[in-house]
């Protein structure tokens, strides 16, 4: 194996230990309608509200979420693991399939916004820059819809865990 291939694979294994949020990134517009599991989703600034995502260059997703100029990054909660494997293509649910589910709203810009998500973020991608071999879509956020209920999803070790939160007392 070469020192540079050594390299590369520590390097996954190294993110494989930084815990993150999983999200289902959603399009729909003139190009159609699909989605994504991500993690490599963080926030920019507050002002204006915006966000990246980072998207493998390999991915037939790319043209129809640049072509569409929009989407909604939706914060998955602790039950919808199941959700995050759809679109993670872990299962052999098609595109069509996940999105004829009686689980979707759509959002003011249009966006499919999954319902009971911890929050649903959509916005207008202002920028692509490909870096290696991801492209990072930066977002500027036009509407948030927030969730009172539910625990987070997080992707650590190369698994999904809930994450609860345990009430304090005072």
């Amino acid at each position: 194996m070469s020192l540079e291939n050594e390299h590369r694979l520590r390097f996954r294994d190294a993110m494989a230990s930084l815990s993150a949020a999983v999200n289902v990134v959603t399009t729909d517009g003139s190009a159609g309608c699909c989605g994504i599991t991500a993690t490599a989703v963080c926030s920019v600034t507050d002002t204006p509200p915006s966000l990246m995502v980072c998207i493998n260059g390999n991915s037939a997703m790319n043209p129809v979420f640049q072509e569409n100029g929009q989407l909604c990054v939706n914060v998955l909660n602790h039950e919808q693991e199941l959700m995050a494997r759809h679109f993670a293509g872990m299962t052999k649910v098609s595109m069509e399939e996940r999105f004829s589910w009686d689980v979707w709203d759509k959002g003011v810009l249009g966006q499919p916004m999954l319902r009971d998500a911890l929050a649903c973020l959509e916005g207008d991608i202002d920028q692509v820059q490909t870096i290696g071999t991801h492209l990072v879509h930066l977002v500027r956020i036009k509407q948030i819809t927030l969730s009172k209920d539910g625990h987070g999803l997080i992707y650590f070790k190369r698994n999904f865990h809930p994450v609860m939160l345990e009430a304090v007392q005072v």
